[in-house]
């Protein structure tokens, strides 16, 4: 990335946290994966958990479990047991109600107009009311928040039709990308900041070209990638086939994963989870 790049990064995430914060009537959570984007680059011992004032939230130690339900849904635990479902339409597993769903509006795979109400949040990554959904919220050891992006429509582009979600807990931040319909803005890539896992949709054509997705994802330069939304085998290995050496691949036996900053690659991996 470049320097002027960066500069506009960084200046957008000020301005867009100012404009947040005025809009929600307080200040936003405070976000350690923003925190860490702006930091000055600095070596830090694989086991070394840092405390730094502010920045870490309590019982935020521990391991996150990664569950891959099909399509672009993931059941995400928290070490003090919060349960996320992304990209919820009505089944987040068997038996399973989560504590707090996120969805995105570009097909009915993607949402569902009937919530079980025993379900705490339910985060649209839409506005029904018009302008970009706004959201940022501390649930138990998780904060959660949105990046809103632009989404391709019946009758053109949608502005903020499609939302980015990222979830912080573990000391991990993690972001599903949802339907991501064009390559990331920089001012983008500095409200969205650092992110360890990223789960990306690989299928080439509903959400966007397969190499942008590539080039997206090396510019995030999250550790573990978790793809998603690919409609198959032969969808999924065209993707990998344009890997080259810059990501390990591993296609795991398990749909699901326990995560934590000391278990995390060290080296960009994508790691294929089959879905129920």
């Amino acid at each position: 990335m470049s320097v002027a790049w960066r500069l506009a990064a960084t200046c957008s995430v000020w301005l867009m946290l100012a404009t947040f914060a005025s809009a929600q009537g307080d200040a936003p959570v405070a976000s350690r994966c923003l925190a860490i984007a702006q930091s000055a680059p600095a070596s830090v011992p694989v086991a070394y958990i840092p405390a730094q004032s502010g920045m870490v939230r309590p019982g935020a130690a521990g391991s996150v479990t990664i569950r891959f339900v099909g399509h672009s849904t993931f059941l995400i635990t928290s070490p003090e047991g919060v349960t996320i479902a992304t990209d919820y339409s009505g089944y987040a597993g068997a038996g399973v109600v989560p504590r707090v769903v996120t969805m995105n509006r570009a097909h009915s795979s993607h949402y569902t107009d009937h919530v079980d109400p025993t379900i705490e949040h339910v985060l649209r990554g839409w506005n029904p009311e018009g302008g970009p959904a706004k959201h940022n919220i501390s649930v138990g050891d998780v904060i959660i928040r949105n990046v809103t992006t632009d989404m391709r429509g019946m009758g053109g582009t949608v502005p903020d039709g499609n939302s980015i979600f990222i979830f912080e807990m573990a000391q991990l931040c993690i972001g599903h990308l949802g339907h991501l319909h064009h390559v990331l803005a920089p001012e983008d890539l500095g409200w969205i900041g650092k992110l360890d896992i990223v789960m990306a949709p690989v299928d080439g054509s509903y959400t966007m070209d397969q190499g942008a997705m590539l080039e997206t994802l090396k510019v995030l330069k999250a550790r573990l990638v978790l793809p998603m939304h690919y409609f198959g085998q032969a969808t999924l290995g065209r993707f990998l086939a344009r890997l080259g050496e810059e990501f390990e691949v591993e296609i795991s036996r398990s749909s699901e994963i326990e995560v934590s900053v000391v278990t995390l690659p060290q080296s960009p991996k994508l790691l294929v989870l089959p879905g129920y």
